[in-house]
């Protein structure tokens, strides 16, 4: 049974708890990334007016004010994420020879790799010298095993893609370490930054990953049309991949079938009649529903896991940012 929320949520509603916090965070983050080599500093000003939805700020602030107390730990476990991540979104668009992020230039298309590698160095030193000198090591320990993960997500999926022999359970482990792993650890941060428990901050941990398993699922989702405001149509099947949806139609199919729609993916990806024809393979499978399921089962696994918290303002709106991101249409 899917989840409906009565009414379309909004970013600015739900962050009505820590809109203060959010505010102050964005002074802080910003002036963490001073620098006096005026180069870069046009990097980094150009970098921060590129924000964007600032969701993991607020997984940060909200999973803190539900397991203790949002203090100046909180604000640097926040801005140890921003600037590690943002790290590797500068190193990302370098890989993939991207030359727009969030429909700005990328970096390296308005200066160059060399400069976009050097940046995202930068950043990850920042990151890391914030925490040593206020010696958060637990916080830095929860994200550099993020960062980690990232990165192993990542090399997977390039090996898999090359065959493309990905079942369900290495589409989860590539999701899980992709995507899944950051939003983990915020939700940790957030709770290990207030003070809380072991037990709890791992708890928060496993919400957090249950939300980001969800979130890709549903990015997944977009590929096939689920909401035209998303990503443009078929992107996936044209980058060569395997998402859950057509994994799962795939297992469901005959040998004849199978061989030819791994033959598109593989060799007709540029070609928009052959990409509408995987689209509605799957659809017909019933590929969709079954992740949209999978996407459900996720969410209800994370809400669960807050069921033992105290209620207040912030459990409400952190529960309301999870259903934000199942209900987003990009």
């Amino acid at each position: 049974m899917r989840i409906i929320a009565a009414m379309p949520l909004r970013l600015d509603d739900i962050k009505i708890p820590i809109a203060r916090e959010m505010e102050e965070f964005e002074q802080k983050f910003r002036a963490s990334m001073k620098t006096r080599v005026l180069l870069l500093d046009k990097i980094m000003g150009y970098i921060v007016k590129r924000k964007g939805k600032q969701m993991r700020p607020m997984f940060v602030f909200l999973s803190a004010g539900v397991s203790g107390t949002i203090n100046d730990s909180t604000y640097r476990g926040a801005s140890l994420i921003e600037l590690l991540h943002t790290a590797t979104l500068v190193h990302d668009d370098v890989v993939d020879e991207a030359n727009y992020r969030r429909g700005f230039f990328s970096v390296n298309a308005l200066w160059k790799n060399k400069i976009a590698v050097l940046v995202g160095d930068f950043l990850l030193s920042r990151g890391m010298i914030l925490s040593l000198e206020n010696k958060d090591f637990n916080l830095l320990s929860i994200v550099t095993e993020a960062v980690r993960e990232m990165s192993e997500g990542e090399l997977l999926q390039m090996e898999k893609s090359r065959r493309l022999d990905i079942n369900e359970a290495v589409y989860y482990d590539i999701i899980r370490q992709k995507t899944a792993s950051l939003i983990a650890s915020c939700c940790a941060v957030g709770a290990s930054s207030s003070g809380a428990s072991e037990e709890v901050v791992k708890k928060m941990h496993r919400f957090g990953e249950n939300i980001g398993m969800a979130f890709q699922i549903k990015d997944d989702l977009f590929d096939y049309g689920e909401d035209e405001i998303g990503k443009p149509l078929g992107i996936d099947i044209k980058e060569k991949k395997m998402t859950l949806p057509l994994i799962h139609a795939l297992s469901k199919a005959d040998w004849l079938t199978k061989r030819r729609i791994i033959g598109i993916v593989k060799n007709d990806g540029d070609k928009p009649k052959k990409v509408k024809e995987v689209i509605a393979f799957v659809k017909k499978s019933g590929g969709i529903d079954y992740a949209q399921q999978v996407m459900d089962r996720y969410h209800h696994d994370a809400l669960a896991l807050l069921k033992d918290f105290p209620e207040s303002p912030y459990k409400t709106s952190l529960i309301q940012l999870v259903q934000f991101t199942i209900d987003r249409s990009n």
